[in-house]
């Protein structure tokens, strides 16, 4: 493996990262929402897990390609909330610290001339910052136009 590849693996690891936590943290938000009866927040959120477990594979097997071994253990800092407002805040801030290192990596793979991860990167980085930080962005947003009542009771089924 050539030490270019090497150093693209650590950079593709570090994003498998933040996608694992992703899963994790949406997994336990989407059965919070589920568990306090907010059928249509868990749906959207449960929708996530799926878009981020994808995004994990397009890396792992990015990663395999490469010659490299898949970090499954590596994790961001995280919290795991209890109440909605808190909950679509902290997944937010995720989505843009994801977004933030998604555009590290990018960077890294022009200047190392791997324009086949590039390229990958740029999908995932479309998938972060239009479909789920805009989502939940909106959210919050409808919580302080709506207050918490009106939008949690717009949230059931």
């Amino acid at each position: 493996m050539s030490l270019d590849h090497q150093a693209i693996i650590e950079q593709l690891n570090r994003l498998l990262a933040f996608e694992l936590t992703s899963i994790d943290q949406y997994t336990a938000h989407s059965r919070e929402y589920e568990d306090m009866g907010f059928d249509k927040l868990y749906e959207r959120i449960n929708h996530e897990v799926d878009d981020e477990r994808g995004h994990a594979d397009l890396l792992i097997r990015r990663i395999l390609f490469l010659g490299g071994q898949p970090n499954m253990n590596g994790r961001e800092q995280h919290t795991i909330a209890h109440d909605v407002p808190t909950m679509l805040a902290n997944d937010l801030q995720l989505e843009y610290n994801n977004a933030k290192t998604l555009r590290e990596v990018i960077n890294f793979c022009e200047q190392a001339g791997d324009f086949v991860s590039r390229d990958m990167l740029v999908g995932i980085l479309k998938d972060t910052e239009e479909d789920h930080a805009y989502w939940l962005r909106q959210q919050l947003e409808l919580i302080d136009k709506l207050g918490l009542p009106l939008y949690l009771q717009a949230q059931v089924r």
